[in-house]
């Protein structure tokens, strides 16, 4: 049984890694006032920051969703560890030594599973950048020199050779202290006839990071023609590596991506290498499998999804790399980030273009040129004979699809224009209509745009005899208490909705960051909803009459969307409307959330007095004391605390 750390190391571990420096290697973090920095919460999708972090105290929270802790409790969190696990780590990062109470300490029996798989990948990281230098590697360094790869190039990305060989790199890893169970937890080793055997064998190797720097995997390139097994094999899913949520180069490229809120997602590692080599870098790649989700996720954090944010995709111009392309563009809209696509020359990739035409081309590769939506949506309109009225209503109804499905209701006007052009319809507002109607249907089908029906509409919209729709009843948009315009909560709630729905400027994007739950009263919740839905306030800034349409497409039915409209044209009841004014509203429904959730946390402890464990007991108590130094702040200082 594992040792208790010794309090004072825990105290001494705390001390010594700044919270700030850990937060930072998972996202972006900006000055938030106060001393503090906020960010998009790792722990939730958000669009705007609920996320802060006190340097001074050690602490972040989330009003958002609630998390919160010092650097423990976030290492705890995101990377799924154990209370020792973590302890462990961080001890590392800081040079301590730990002491164990209740026994000695064994590393090789007490050190968490986490800890032990990623030890094992550093120690076969270093065993395979040593086997790149010997002879039988030949063939390695060579594949690496005719790709314009130098030993230094090499060395900067940890580059190694796994030997043919059976289980030379399972026998070293034995003799380093690792058990069988743990070679083949980690996946560096495989089930054999007599025991484990090397995964890797006779193949170039690339170590995987994930963003905090720790190698989790590794991706292997086939060198010889007797190799019988794919051209690039990849470490399987393991409890530490999940290959649709890393990204090969995130630890060299996210203080550069956060810097300049610029990432270049590339096919490969070479391609990679190549980008960060000629100065781009910004560069990361998926790795053995499609741009995803999560990859979205990583990137969002990083770049913070500000207005000037630029996502470049390089892709080949063959038809797979056209099909990827296009899966990118069904995720688009989950980036604030502006995206584009760069096709080199002749179809080349980053790597073989830096080969034959040098750095500069690389550079100049990667510059912003074409949108990635106006690239997929003429890949789809390319495929049809536009010089017919048939070809055009077919590229019509399968390219107005595609953009349907983009949520903000002003971006999606804006390419249904593009697409009027691209197809050759001089009735713009007629596509306008016609992508209008699809998103309605895909909405009342519960967000499933089904297959293309030809110019009747999507397959199942129509009743069994082509009559109306057959729909279900809508759920209630809301449930709980009526609203009570005496209580000053949902005076205040009510006056704060109106400001987002008609002077979005003033309470944008600080509005944004406002979760659901601190409008008490659940109809302005729902309205609320709906704006998130709609893009948030911050698309009012912009368009706000497109703005409004689109919070009242959000609306869930009638009810909801007359609410909205009378909040739309509702007076307000002080005189001057400016930004003192939306501050104090920004303030008051802010500080209200804030004391609800102070009380909550106190009387779940009332209730359970003795019954609760230490652990959680001082959990919760961090959590009051985070909160009311917030709520102070926002009493001292208003809305420049938010």
């Amino acid at each position: 049984m594992a040792g208790r750390i010794n309090d004072d190391d825990v105290k001494a571990v705390r001390d010594a890694v700044p919270i700030d420096s850990v937060v930072s290697e998972y996202l972006q973090l900006r000055n938030a006032g106060g001393g503090n920095l906020k960010g998009l919460c790792p722990f939730h999708d958000e669009k705007s920051p609920s996320f802060q972090v006190s340097p001074s105290k050690g602490l972040f929270h989330c009003f958002g969703c609630q998390e919160g802790g010092d650097t423990i409790a976030f290492v705890m969190k995101i990377d799924h560890l154990s209370f020792s696990e973590t302890v462990e780590r961080l001890a590392a990062k800081a040079g301590i030594t730990l002491r164990y109470e209740e026994g000695g300490y064994n590393p090789s029996h007490q050190r968490g599973e986490r800890i032990r798989l990623i030890e094992a990948h550093q120690a076969a990281a270093e065993f395979y950048v040593r086997a790149l230098e010997s002879p039988e590697a030949e063939i390695g360094r060579t594949f690496l020199a005719e790709r314009g790869f130098d030993q230094d190039a090499a060395a900067h990305f940890r580059v190694g050779y796994s030997p043919a060989g059976w289980d030379h790199l399972t026998r070293y890893l034995r003799g380093k202290g690792f058990s069988d169970k743990e070679l083949i937890t980690s996946g560096l080793s495989q089930d054999g006839r007599r025991g484990p055997i090397d995964r890797f064998r006779g193949r170039l190797m690339w170590p995987i990071s994930d963003t905090a720097g720790d190698i989790v995997g590794f991706g292997a390139r086939k060198l010889r023609d007797d190799d019988n097994g794919p051209k690039y094999l990849n470490t399987p899913e393991t409890p530490i590596y999940k290959k649709s949520q890393v990204l090969y180069g995130i630890d060299l490229a996210k203080k550069d991506i956060a810097k300049a809120s610029r990432a270049v997602v590339v096919e490969g590692y070479t391609d990679v290498m190549a980008c960060h080599l000629a100065g781009v870098t910004t560069a990361i790649a998926t790795c053995g499998t499609a741009f995803g989700n999560d990859h979205i996720k990583i990137l969002r954090r990083l770049l913070m999804d500000n207005g000037s944010a630029r996502v470049i995709f390089t892709f080949d111009g063959d038809a797979a790399g056209q099909k990827a392309a296009l899966r990118a563009f069904e995720d688009d809209q989950k980036f604030a980030a502006e995206t584009y696509i760069a096709i080199a020359p002749d179809g080349m990739d980053p790597c073989d273009l830096r080969l034959v035409k040098g750095d500069d081309s690389v550079r100049d590769l990667v510059e912003p040129r074409t949108p990635l939506f106006e690239f997929a949506l003429r890949q789809i309109v390319g495929r049809y004979d536009l010089e017919t009225p048939a070809g055009r209503a077919a590229a019509l109804d399968e390219a107005a699809a595609v953009v349907a499905k983009i949520k903000t209701s002003s971006v999606q006007r804006e390419v249904a224009v593009q697409l009027a052009g691209l197809v050759g319809i001089l009735d713009q507002e007629f596509v306008v209509r016609r992508v209008a109607q699809l998103a309605r249907w895909a909405r009342d089908k519960g967000g499933d745009h089904g297959e293309r029906g030809g110019r009747g509409g999507p397959q199942g919209a129509r009743g069994p005899r082509g009559g109306a729709p057959q729909q279900a009843a809508p759920a209630p948009a809301f449930s709980g208490p009526a609203l009570n315009l005496r209580s000053p909560a949902h005076r205040t709630e009510r006056e704060l909705l109106k400001l987002a729905l008609q002077k979005p400027a003033l309470v944008s994007p600080a509005f944004d960051a406002y979760g659901v739950d601190e409008f008490t009263a659940p109809p302005y919740a729902a309205v609320r909803q709906c704006i998130e839905e709609a893009g948030g306030a911050e698309q009012g800034v912009v368009d706000d009459r497109a703005y409004l349409g689109a919070v009242l497409d959000a609306a869930p039915d009638n009810t909801v969307r007359n609410l909205v409209t009378e909040l739309a044209v509702e007076v307000f009841h002080g005189k001057s409307i400016d930004e003192t004014y939306a501050g104090m509203h920004l303030v008051h429904v802010r500080l209200r959330a804030v004391d609800r959730r102070i009380a909550d946390v106190q009387s779940s402890l009332a209730r359970l007095g003795t019954n609760v464990a230490p652990q959680d007991l001082a959990a919760a108590q961090n959590e009051v004391w985070v909160l009311q130094q917030y709520a102070q702040t926002l009493r001292a200082h208003g809305a420049a605390a938010l």
